[in-house]
């Protein structure tokens, strides 16, 4: 088969480098082209990212010594790739904007970025739950008059550490959600090295993230009418979301209460049940299990250190299920923010996208 050519724009940044890693080796995709900003544009991606790769692994050779564009070069860029994915750091207008550009010369965005999230005709995806979403390309395209350009969204990274949790539970109609999130260093695109003031010590704010955490899952759970996508009146969510010194993984403590109070047995029972069309058309970054449970005989887990890397960092994991004094019930979900909830997860929207017909060689 041959691959189609991804463009990475935004490629020097912690995402960006992710993306490099994850697409270096992928069997539908190959690197055709790096994008990043005017200072890094003309560099060799070494030289662009210099001391600051941060990732486990060594940077792949075969893109060190590949020139980096300017990503505000939209042309070149476009005639490099057959589709994008963007993790700029810019402003959201200017995300937005540059998004649109990239779709109006017909290259399709798979975007990491959260500018075009709350756009209606915009899919935000979480590809084990909402794919049905998809359908309202054909409408955005209208709007921007595009034939093969169009923008798809991935999610904030902490509510993949509750969302697909509670999806499964959604027939037993929650009505009220109380969740805290504690958030990985690396969800402010630094390492624990590079945030000293993070040692001893958690930071009980995040610009934006409290609201993204109470909003997002709700478009997520919308449906789609009349070429938009219409957000879920319900349930009711109030979110804490507080940074802790850990490398990564997003750990939620999640109380629920339901209309219809399901039993232990048959939470469990969802969970473990729960498949989307990623396990069901065996995408190659789909975990086989998508949620993992983890019952009375370990109460302590998930541990972030330990049960963020389940499905090679694509799966999400849940435990200490229990009944509450107040709500109906609580638990712990987790999830690796950088894979699942970052680059791994617009990689797997992009899996999808390309065997659903959405993606294409120009």
């Amino acid at each position: 088969m041959k691959k189609l050519r991804a463009g990475i724009v935004g490629a020097t940044g912690m995402v960006g480098q992710r993306f490099v890693t994850l697409i270096s080796s992928h069997p539908y995709f190959e690197i055709s082209v790096l994008a990043a900003s005017p200072r890094s544009a003309g560099k060799t991606y070494a030289e662009a990212v210099g001391g600051r790769w941060r990732m486990s692994t060594p940077m792949p050779e075969a893109v060190a010594g590949m020139t980096v564009l300017d990503a505000s070069d939209v042309g070149a860029v476009s005639d490099a790739c057959d589709f994008i994915f963007c993790a700029v750091d810019m402003d959201k207008e200017a995300t937005r904007l540059l998004e649109e550009e990239y779709a109006k010369h017909e290259t399709p965005v798979v975007s990491n970025n959260s500018a075009n999230r709350k756009v209606p005709d915009v899919p935000m995806l979480i590809p084990e739950i909402n794919d049905s979403h998809l359908d309202v390309i054909a409408s955005q395209q209208r709007r921007l008059g595009t034939t093969r350009g169009f923008i798809v969204v991935k999610p904030n990274c902490s509510i993949q550490s509750y969302v697909p949790q509670l999806t499964p539970l959604l027939r037993f109609r929650p009505e009220r959600i109380i969740v805290s999130t504690y958030q990985a260093i690396s969800g402010s695109g630094k390492t624990l090295a590079e945030v000293p003031e993070m040692a001893d010590n958690v930071k009980p704010y995040i610009a934006g993230e409290e609201e993204k955490s109470e909003q997002e899952p709700l478009k997520v759970w919308g449906t789609v009418s009349n070429g938009l996508i219409v957000p879920a009146p319900s349930p009711v969510i109030s979110a804490h979301c507080v940074r802790v010194p850990v490398s990564d993984g997003h750990l939620a403590s999640v109380f629920v209460d339901f209309a219809d109070t399901p039993s232990p047995d048959e939470i469990v029972a969802a969970w473990r049940d729960f498949r989307g069309k990623p396990q069901m058309l065996s995408l190659p970054s789909a975990p086989e299990q998508f949620i993992t449970y983890f019952d009375g005989d370990s109460p302590d887990r998930p541990q972030t250190a330990l049960d963020r890397n389940i499905g090679g960092g694509m799966g999400v994991s849940v435990g200490r299920l229990t009944r509450d004094t107040v709500f109906d019930y609580k638990f712990i979900g987790l999830s690796h923010n950088t894979l699942r909830g970052a680059a791994g997860g617009a990689v797997l929207t992009a899996e999808l996208l390309f065997r659903l017909g959405y993606l294409s060689a120009k």
